[in-house]
């Protein structure tokens, strides 16, 4: 039986919307895996130091991959659409996939963190997550992905990407 994970994109170097969209055609194409949803695309302010804003959006997969592989294959993507090894917390990058949610597993491992540690910290991964899953729980939190948008403190502006 799947898995029903939630898949963050980000970009914001280069050619955002293209890369946004270069990395969900190869997600769309993992083995096992197949696009349930998907948000619309929003323009976020930057985190840290980098001046580029981003182009962000929210996924769900239904996968017979496992966590580990399926963040490897996420790795894979990255490397191979030209990520660099990011130095700088929150630095800029080509493109960015964090798995967010994973059933309702939790999960703590030294490369891997299920349900993602800063979801609930982030309007940028909140306010996508919420147009395509309102309802689902946070699986170590207990709240919906609704009632932590309405919480989030974050300032950063985030806007519906004009097409």
């Amino acid at each position: 039986m799947p898995h029903q994970v939630y898949i963050a994109i980000g970009s914001n170097l280069g050619k955002k919307k293209e890369n946004y969209l270069e990395a969900h055609t190869r997600i769309a194409k993992l083995p096992d895996t197949k696009i349930v949803k998907e948000s619309s695309l929003y323009e976020s302010q930057p985190l840290g130091d980098s001046k580029e804003w981003y182009v962000n959006g929210v996924i769900e997969l239904a996968t017979e991959l496992k966590p580990e592989m399926l963040l490897k294959k996420c790795k894979n993507i990255e490397r191979a659409m030209g990520r660099k090894k990011v130095r700088k917390k929150w630095g800029a990058r080509i493109i960015d996939l964090d798995i967010l949610l994973y059933d309702t597993l939790s999960l703590e491992k030294k490369n891997l963190k299920i349900p993602h540690p800063e979801l609930p910290n982030r309007k940028f991964v909140l306010i996508p997550l919420s147009e395509i899953a309102p309802q689902v729980v946070h699986p170590v939190l207990g709240a919906t992905i609704s009632e932590l948008l309405v919480s989030v403190k974050d300032d950063k502006r985030v806007s519906l990407l004009r097409l």
